[in-house]
């Protein structure tokens, strides 16, 4: 719980009317709280200030300087050095196992290293980054980030200990962590629907709500079969309508299409138009949302939807699936069933000279070259995002780059150590010989 207010006394008193409350909720459901487990503390700009007397029952709740919070240590000033202390220290414990395992001549190899590194470390030290990342910019914080990401960084290279940071990083290519850490956060934002600058105002495409989906009670089991030649596909023909669906990304630019049979001719088809941005993958779903949808508009009883992908129809079948056009189908395809009307997913191999896909991937690489009006689809795919942001972090780190000062002692220290030894050598010699 959080409460604000101009004095400690209307701290107090808000907090301790809550808890009040909390306590007598907590004794009609036969609950009962811990108030000697429970921390509070005080977030204040001011040098001087009156602490609260917070009280649940008769128990005093005692005041820290710090809380945790689902693992996130969280301090009265938001300075957060308490919680990259700990997290550094926990990524430094396993630097050390992996030291003892990967040495310069023998050992782990680099890339396993690597894994590790990724996998292990970097989840560690951006844990909770969305809330932490102004504190990456001090030089403190960046200190303790550095010790952790050097060793490794050596590692990764197979260099000596005496090898700059800079230069095993650029040797390891590895992206700082202060940095690693900005990025994890601008890709939250953007996530919660913050918008890119690239983007201007065109959102993110996100998850739908769990909430949003209809009851588990009410899923349908989706299910579609696989046919990879023209002798299955006419096997099958036994709707009364076929729909084909196809998407395209081609010379940047993306689009998706529909074509709808009966026997063996076309009767309609529709184009559709997405931003240079989006993916085949969403071009494909759109145009699958798109037939569902034109199925519950229909007339005829059964129906037989084809695609070549078979990602997009995956998505579809599984219910555990969040994106947005694929809840849309799969909604369609429920009030479909309700209304009577049987409809049939197949799966057919792409580019194998099928009449009806092989007019759908025309169609759709027409929709993504001719179309000229505004998107049908133009939501920002996470991986448009992801890309933008690594992006932008490469470009601040050509702005922070320093210049790379390569010292062979550093990677090659044997091979230069024993030619300064011959010339040691030598040098005796030639001193013994003018003796």
């Amino acid at each position: 719980m959080m409460f604000d207010g101009n004095t400690a006394l209307d701290i107090e008193r808000e907090a301790n009317t809550a808890l009040t409350y909390i306590e007598q909720w907590g004794a009609k459901n036969k609950l009962r709280f811990a108030p000697h487990k429970t921390c509070a503390m005080v977030m204040t700009r001011k040098l001087k200030y009156d602490n609260p007397r917070l009280k649940m029952g008769s128990v005093d709740i005692a005041l820290s300087k710090q809380v945790k919070i689902l693992g996130l240590h969280i301090d009265s000033k938001l300075t957060f050095n308490e919680h990259v202390g700990k997290q550094t220290a926990k990524a430094l414990d396993i630097f050390k196992q992996v030291s003892r395992a990967a040495k310069i001549n023998w050992g782990l190899h680099p890339e396993v290293v690597r894994q590790i590194y990724v996998a292990a470390v970097e989840p560690i030290i951006l844990y909770a980054a969305s809330a932490w990342a102004p504190a990456a910019d001090k030089i403190g914080v960046q200190k303790l980030l550095n010790s952790v990401q050097r060793g490794f960084a050596q590692k990764l290279c197979k260099s000596y200990r005496t090898v700059s940071l800079h230069s095993a990083l650029t040797l390891a290519g590895i992206l700082p962590l202060d940095l690693r850490i900005q990025e994890a956060a601008a890709l939250y934002e953007t996530k919660r629907g913050s918008p890119l600058p690239e983007l201007g105002d065109r959102e993110t495409e996100s998850k739908v709500g769990f909430a949003e989906t209809p009851h588990p009670a009410l899923h349908m089991d989706i299910i579609f079969e696989r046919l990879e030649d023209q002798s299955l596909v006419d096997r099958h023909n036994v709707q009364e309508v076929r729909i084909f669906t196809d998407g395209s990304k081609i010379e940047g630019k993306v689009g998706a299409a529909l074509s709808v049979w009966k026997g063996e001719s076309e009767v309609r088809n529709q184009k559709f138009s997405l931003s240079a941005y989006c993916t085949v993958y969403q071009a494909e779903l759109l145009a699958i949302c798109r037939a569902t949808g034109g199925i519950l508009k229909g007339r005829e009883r059964s129906y037989g939807l084809y695609s070549d992908s078979m990602a997009a129809l995956e998505t579809v079948a599984n219910h555990s699936s969040l994106h947005p056009l694929a809840v849309e189908s799969r909604e369609n395809l429920r009030k479909a069933l309700t209304q009577g009307k049987d409809v049939s997913l197949y799966w057919i191999k792409a580019h194998a000279g099928l009449q009806g896909n092989e007019r759908a991937d025309e169609l759709a690489k027409e929709a993504a070259l001719a179309l000229k009006r505004k998107p049908d689809y133009d939501k920002c795919p996470v991986s448009f995002a992801k890309r933008s942001i690594r992006n932008q972090t490469l470009k601040k780190k050509k702005k922070n780059k320093k210049p790379l000062k390569f010292n062979p002692e550093h990677i090659f220290g044997e091979q230069s150590r024993k030619k300064k030894k011959k010339k040691k050598k030598k040098k005796k010699k030639k001193k013994k010989n003018l003796t």
